[in-house]
């Protein structure tokens, strides 16, 4: 592989981190999943996320601005949607901690996983100017070509797959602080991160009207 094209995937692979590691709503939910429902949630869940970001950032990557400024018009919308999301699991979770469930993975279980995770991640289109800024600061833009924006995005979803997993094995290694708790504790986060993105977004578009 040319030293150019090498070049683009590990700043890809860098971004992808960047981006994913902060634990943020989509972050929290992925973790519960792998403690109450198994690893295969979790990762699925986890995947998702990292094909929306995947989509952001070649988005990003070939600066399409018309897709990009059509996204960030919808934000607010996008915002409350999510945010109505975390408070329904949020507060399911604290009021049912549940147990972990040892049945096998379900085909419309998993769909479920993957979908909700995918669109939550995408109600957050400023993900887009996150990866710019990051493009920007590396030096990469669609004038590197064809292959190096390609490149660059697998590198995105590399990066970014590496931290959910990450995520759902160190989600695992705590079930043996008690299953109860840590489902309130989670639970708490998402009905926490619902409020305050509700409460964000109910604030622009009042401020819009």
């Amino acid at each position: 592989m040319p030293a150019m094209l090498l070049d683009a995937l590990l700043k890809g692979i860098a971004a992808g981190i960047i981006v994913a590691l902060p634990v943020g709503p989509v972050g929290a939910l992925c973790m519960r999943r792998s403690l109450f429902e198994g690893m295969a949630y979790g990762l699925i869940s986890g995947l998702g996320a990292t094909l929306a970001d995947s989509l952001y950032g070649t988005i990003a990557g070939f600066g399409n601005t018309i897709i990009r400024d059509s996204l960030l018009l919808e934000r607010n919308w996008l915002g409350a949607a999510a945010a109505l999301f975390l408070l329904a699991a949020g507060c399911k979770a604290i009021l049912k901690p549940g147990s972990y469930r040892l049945e096998p993975p379900g085909g419309e279980r998993l769909a479920y996983a993957f979908g909700s995770a995918f669109l939550l991640t995408l109600a957050n289109p400023f993900t887009i100017l996150v990866f710019a800024a990051i493009f920007s600061q590396i030096g990469v833009d669609a004038s590197s070509g064809y292959a190096g924006i390609v490149l660059l995005v697998t590198g995105v979803f590399l990066g970014s797959m590496l931290v959910w997993v990450g995520l759902c094995f160190g989600a695992k290694a705590l079930r043996r602080f008690g299953l109860a708790w840590l489902g309130r504790v989670s639970g708490a986060l998402l009905v926490t991160f619902g409020v305050a993105l509700l409460g964000v977004s109910l604030f622009r578009l009042y401020n819009a009207w």
